[in-house]
């Protein structure tokens, strides 16, 4: 085999680990923006395809995790932009895992996570990022800032303005949970 054959079949199997690995949380993160799944599933593959053609500018000591949600996050942005995502109608739902707990508990759970996600689907994108890498994809304060290129201390405003907003929207039952 030829040595570049090798190095494509490397490349191969590297996307592959990258999206087996980061794949579901790129698209809950894709769909966190533009709220449909099926445009979510297909901006996940626009991403690895940009993945794949710009792999070899990540830099050795930068976050692969931090970059590819970057690159998810300029992606969604640049979706909803678009002419096409101003024509669609889109669901504020987020999928559940079920469990073997009694009915009564998995109904009082999901509607207590269906009013969680309304109110962090209404609040505004630059509030609703922030929430949603803070605490669904639980990065930290700095990987936020270089994904969404902003300074650490304006994620941690956004982030405290943004519970502050939660709290009104559910009537300070935030802070119990």
């Amino acid at each position: 085999m030829t040595n570049s054959a090798e190095q494509s079949m490397q490349e191969d199997r590297s996307i592959r680990s990258l999206l087996s690995q980061y794949g579901e949380d790129v698209k809950r993160l894709i769909y966190s923006y533009v709220k449909s799944w099926s445009a979510a599933e297909d901006l996940v593959q626009e991403v690895f395809i940009t993945v794949f053609q710009k792999v070899d500018t990540l830099e050795k000591e930068a976050s692969v995790k931090a970059w590819i949600f970057s690159i998810a996050a300029n992606k969604s942005k640049d979706y909803l932009r678009s002419w096409h995502y101003r024509k669609l109608l889109f669901t504020n739902t987020f999928s559940t895992k079920t469990n073997k707990e009694s009915p009564e508990d998995l109904l009082i759970q999901q509607q207590q996570k269906t009013v969680l996600s309304e109110a962090v689907f209404a609040l505004p994108v630059k509030y609703r990022e922030v929430i949603i890498f803070f605490y669904y994809q639980e990065l930290r304060i700095e990987e936020i800032s270089t994904i969404l290129g902003i300074n650490s201390s304006t994620i941690r405003t956004r982030l405290a303005r943004a519970r502050d907003l939660l709290n009104q929207k559910l009537g300070g039952d935030l802070d119990e949970q």
